[in-house]
């Protein structure tokens, strides 16, 4: 079993809902149905539809159980563990199943499951359900290939045993057994040059097996993919990398195609060896995972970024001042968090609805990004609250404090500009809406980690409310015990 580093409960955390899954899939237990989230997707073994709607997943998982009403077998191959966050885990496994018929070519594939749970209101929610079966002979309908398996396992067996007598070469006979399936099979000699690749690739990246051969690995990936594999054949050296109990190596990396397309593919690589364990070579298969990477990387933003402005969301943001402390401790340089809130927010509410209000929202975050540097973090804090963090300002305590002085004035300015807010309306022509807005702003300066990331947000927060007192549309720095501040627009 393979798994990104993580603490040991947490591997058990996550093992124990998949062995739950799994227990429940194969009992044929419909209490099943009631672990998918509100907000479900899903492909079937069977097709190649993406499922959106939980209600039409709990059919079709309703029908499979019906199809097939004993229990199944899993056997389980290969196991892999993400922990995106707190609230978010993948599991990705590799299994053979079996009916409880003699399906002898169904329960021969390998099936991938990849399994996305998400943590809502305290309970583990499965997300996202992709099953793939490299199997082709699914009908219209079918979950499992059911209708008429037994016909076509003895046509399919017949045809196998004709084609054997036929075939000479073991080498033509592993082609033809590979060249239906999804997946693509390698071979690398120990100089990592292609020595064999299945008719997979040419469906799947558009290269001609001979435009492959005697080509260096590298040239499949893209440059970041290069890396990528280099990085991991680095740790692999170092044995820093776990592998599989078969001896593989599991690893995921971005795919040249020959139109100029870039995929996803999931690679599980084994190194061949001789008597004496010295390696002369490398085999493998790759599986296309774009969707499955498309998939986490919107979950990673929905977990990590306000669904309005696209900004970093609470959660991100504590993250990122937790790191910027870090660094602040290892630099000695000091930083800065500013806590603001938009003025008169409310009354464009009240007056024109909320479209009015996130237009304002809207325009208001791209303002934020072009005052501060890229290696400032601007979060959308919750409502009409924004927070900016400066981090690696100057050792200087002085300097860093009219750094931060300088940007929260640069805000300020630019955010009392008028806004001009084109509102649509279904059947009428846009109207434009010219709003006067300002912002309270409060500003507290960090050095190592003197302090708690709530306390610092605290500190920033507790500014503002003394900026929005003092008349809005001015900023306040905290006041440290002992040490009076004074602010852009006035004593603090």
């Amino acid at each position: 079993m393979i798994a990104s580093a993580m603490h040991l409960d947490r591997q058990r955390q996550i093992r124990s809902l998949f062995d739950e899954y799994i227990e429940m899939y194969a009992s044929r237990d419909d209490r099943l149905t009631s672990r998918f989230s509100d907000d479900f997707s899903g492909y079937t073994g069977g097709g190649n539809r993406l499922i959106k709607d939980r209600d039409e997943w709990v059919k079709i998982t309703r029908q499979d159980f019906s199809q097939v009403q004993g229990r199944i077998r899993i056997e389980l191959l290969d196991l892999s563990m993400q922990d995106i966050d707190d609230s978010v885990v993948v599991v990705t496994a590799f299994f053979h199943i079996h009916l409880p018929l003699p399906d002898h070519i169904l329960s021969r594939e390998v099936a991938r499951l990849v399994l996305i749970f998400r943590l809502e209101g305290g309970d583990w929610k499965i997300v996202h359900s992709g099953i793939s079966i490299p199997y082709h002979l699914v009908q219209d309908g079918e979950v499992y290939p059911l209708k008429g398996l037994l016909e076509r396992n003895s046509a399919l067996e017949a045809l196998v045993e004709a084609r054997t007598t036929a075939l000479n070469e073991s080498q033509t006979l592993y082609r033809l057994l590979t060249e239906d399936t999804l997946d693509v099979l390698w071979k690398a000699d120990r100089n990592l040059c292609i020595t064999y690749i299945s008719p997979a690739d040419e469906r799947l990246r558009g290269y001609k097996a001979e435009e492959v051969l005697g080509h260096h690995v590298f040239e499949l990936f893209t440059d970041e993919g290069v890396a990528t594999v280099k990085k991991i054949m680095q740790q692999g050296a170092t044995s820093e990398l776990p592998a599989t109990q078969g001896g593989f190596l599991i690893f995921e990396v971005e795919h040249r195609c020959k139109d100029g397309r870039v995929l996803w593919g999931e690679v599980l690589s084994k190194p061949e060896r001789n008597a004496q364990g010295a390696i002369i070579g490398y085999h493998g298969i790759t599986r296309e995972i774009s969707e499955r990477k498309r998939l986490q990387d919107q979950v990673r933003q929905h977990a990590f970024h306000d669904p309005l402005t696209n900004l970093p969301n609470r959660r991100l943001l504590v993250d990122r001042l937790t790191q910027a402390m870090a660094a602040s401790k290892r630099s000695a340089c000091h930083g800065a968090v500013m806590f603001l809130d938009l003025d008169e927010f409310k009354d464009l509410n009240d007056a024109h609805g909320h479209e009015a209000g996130d237009l304002l929202l809207l325009e208001a975050a791209v303002r934020l990004k072009s005052c501060v540097r890229e290696v400032d973090t601007v979060s959308r804090f919750g409502g009409d609250e924004f927070v900016v963090l400066l981090a690696e300002l100057n050792s200087d305590m002085g300097a860093s404090r009219m750094h931060a002085q300088s940007i929260a004035e640069k805000i300020r300015s630019s955010l009392a500009e008028p806004y001009i807010l084109a509102l649509h309306k279904k059947g009428q022509d846009e109207r434009l809406i010219e709003h006067h807005c300002s912002a309270s702003i409060g500003v507290v300066m960090f050095l190592n980690q003197e302090a708690s990331q709530a306390e610092v947000l605290q500190r920033a927060d507790s500014a503002m409310y003394r900026a929005k007192d003092a008349g809005r549309n001015t900023i306040r720095f905290h006041k440290a015990e002992g040490q009076v501040l004074t602010a852009a627009t006035g004593a603090a």
